[in-house]
């Protein structure tokens, strides 16, 4: 499932809906807030939560609320009384070490928990059986790291999460939004630091790679374009890369494409090209291939003409290349996700925010 954050650190307004109702219909099922932001007035966090929560049964999406103990009854709840946030629209809530193994266990039975997937033991697990927690409304939700240099290193990370599959929980990882970033520190919010600085799309992609069941945006928002592009992947299975133009041949290979399934090493190839009618194409700025090049085969490469590529890595100019068009560098990141059989669509690089 992929979700997104909203922050109750102010009222909920006209910019927040529609990037509900925009996320919504983008493909994303779930809303992540938090509860214990020690900066703000917790005593607001009611009539916010009321607010959040209406809108996420409005677009029925499920609702995770980050709690801690003091928050959650200075806005008026209680763990003890999780009907009344089932009320509000809560449908799941993420707990800490603050919170006892034996209250984690009744509460599951009620409705979803989440509990911190870097501090989870086998100790932790014995006793959640042996106070009959409800495993099958039991989550492992990884932190979000504001701070530069503190996200989780790949490798820690996959050895927790093999010890969380073995024990049947589902696993959640944060990735980074690219717009309305979290103060103070406007860092990003990703669980893995590798992922700070990059394309949320590409990172969303990396996620599915090392088989996460739910991924977060962890940020505030996304960019316009950001979020279209992630729409097409979840509901076309589209990969979109905008591209600046480089020749008058750039026109030819504007729209949608599939890589081979013979996926090759220095080049994505697109299957269909080579096989549409084309005019005779003559050599034309047949420079360095860079990475992120989109290339067509000349007429000196015989009946390879007309075959439409992107180069993975720097390649050396060939007389019988044209580089006709190059992909952006803030797509650059998402040509390595294109693997056989991949669909992709190139477009003509937009002005968006």
């Amino acid at each position: 499932m992929y979700g997104y954050s909203i922050f109750m650190n102010r009222d909920l307004n006209e910019k927040d809906y529609l990037y509900i109702d925009k996320m919504t219909n983008h493909g994303f099922k779930g809303i992540f807030t938090s509860m214990h932001i020690p900066e703000d007035e917790a005593s607001l966090y009611k009539k916010r939560l009321i607010d959040l929560g209406t809108a996420a049964k409005k677009n029925h999406l499920k609702l995770m609320v980050d709690i801690s103990g003091q928050a959650l009854e200075k806005a008026g709840c209680s763990i003890d009384r999780v009907e009344e946030l089932q009320e509000l629209g809560v449908t799941g809530l993420r707990m800490d070490y603050h919170i006892s193994n034996e209250t984690i266990a009744q509460v599951s039975q009620k409705m979803t928990v989440s509990l911190n997937a870097s501090t989870i033991r086998q100790e932790d697990i014995d006793e959640l059986k042996e106070y009959k927690a409800n495993f099958n409304q039991l989550e492992a939700w990884h932190n979000y790291y504001p701070r530069p240099e503190t996200g989780l290193s790949r490798e820690s990370f996959l050895r927790k999460n093999e010890f969380l599959k073995r024990n049947s929980f589902k696993v959640m990882a944060f990735i980074p939004g690219d717009d309305s970033l979290r103060h103070p520190l406007y860092e990003g919010l990703p669980t893995l630091e590798a992922h700070r600085y990059q394309h949320p799309l590409s990172s969303l992609l990396d996620m599915e790679s090392l088989n996460i069941d739910h991924i977060y945006v962890g940020d505030g928002g996304l960019k316009a374009r950001t979020a279209w592009q992630i729409n097409q992947y979840l509901q076309e299975g589209e990969l979109v890369l905008q591209a600046t133009q480089a020749t008058n041949d750039f026109a030819k290979v504007l729209g949608e494409h599939e890589n081979r399934q013979d996926d090759a090493r220095d080049v994505i190839r697109s299957a269909q090209a080579r096989f549409n009618e084309i005019s005779e194409i003559n050599p034309e700025n047949t420079i360095e291939r860079k990475k992120g090049s989109i290339t067509i085969d000349n007429c000196e490469y015989g009946r390879y003409m007309g075959e439409i590529q992107i180069t993975k890595r720097n390649l050396p100019a060939d007389k019988k290349v044209n580089v006709v068009g190059n992909i952006i560098k803030e797509d650059l990141e998402l040509i390595s996700f294109i693997g056989p059989g991949q669909k992709f669509k190139i477009e003509k690089e937009k002005n968006n925010d």
